[in-house]
């Protein structure tokens, strides 16, 4: 079997169904920004149910859509597609920096695009208004979460983190309509994920998302949705400007749980700032 997703799919052009050569055109015509997409953002892009996307895929002779996406990735990365810009192999490390920055700050660019006040002034009234608040994620993303709570930590005592996802769900199953979860995850769908959301709005829980997609499966159990604008290729997972993504819709959402009580978190930071010295003495 051809491995080239191009050389697939002309290959496979007379087992697609109608509603296949749709996707099909779609991928042809928009594969840069393709392979950045969710099943859910890709069958809503070509007007097809998602199950159509997933024939589609295996038609083509994947498993399932992640593997298509992969390989849609990898043929992009040896096509030199407009607008694709990577450091040359002999790049000196100055042409790295500015690379680097360049990622960077289009990273916070799109998410300031993408984030809405909205959400965010909601979800600091929900927090506000919690018993706990427990910052939860799985893999990479447990330590985004962690670090989240970390720092809300140092202005109330109500911020929790829960372990591994066993543990996750487990704290999930036992939290009451005064709690809130704040769940990072860039995809929005994971299993081990989409387990703790379920259980955590069954027992009566509010959900907020750190995500990319609005419309992943995590997003459709959230109550509120906070975007980060970072793209993550396949073939890139847990790049640097995603983690950098999500940590500013945090801090976004840090800067505004102070604001809307600022007598109280201000007291909290300068007494565990002063803690803190002490200890460093």
């Amino acid at each position: 079997m051809a491995t080239n997703f191009w050389e697939l799919l002309q290959q496979h052009q007379g087992d697609l169904t109608k509603s296949g050569r749709t996707v099909a055109d779609y991928l042809v015509q928009h594969a840069a920004e393709a392979q950045y997409l969710s099943i859910s953002s890709l069958a809503k892009e070509c007007c097809v149910a998602e199950a159509t996307v997933f024939r589609f895929c295996r038609a083509l002779g994947f498993e399932g859509y992640h593997e298509m996406r992969i390989s849609l990735a990898q043929a992009n990365a040896t096509g030199a597609l407009v607008n694709q810009h990577v450091p040359e192999p002999d790049a000196d490390t100055a042409a790295l920096c500015e690379h680097a920055s360049a990622l960077l700050m289009t990273t916070i660019n799109g998410t300031q695009n993408n984030l809405s006040p909205e959400a965010v002034d909601k979800a600091s009234e929900l927090m506000h208004k919690a018993r706990q608040v427990y910052c939860l994620g799985q893999g990479g993303s447990m330590y985004i979460a962690n670090d989240i709570c970390a720092r809300f930590a140092c202005i109330s005592t109500k911020f929790r983190t829960a372990g591994d996802s066993h543990m996750q769900l487990i704290t999930a199953s036992l939290m009451t309509p005064e709690d809130v979860v704040l769940f990072v995850s860039y995809s929005g769908a994971t299993r081990d994920m989409l387990e703790t959301l379920r259980a955590a709005k069954a027992a009566g829980a509010k959900i907020i998302l750190l995500t990319h997609y609005e419309d992943s499966p995590g997003a459709k159990l959230a109550d509120i949705v906070l975007l980060c604008g970072a793209q993550e290729s396949p073939l890139d997972s847990g790049n640097i400007p995603v983690k950098v993504a999500l940590l500013y819709v945090a801090e976004v959402l840090v800067l505004r749980y102070t604001m809307d009580d600022p007598e109280n978190a201000n007291a909290a930071q300068d007494r565990t700032s002063e803690a803190l010295a002490v200890k460093m003495l």
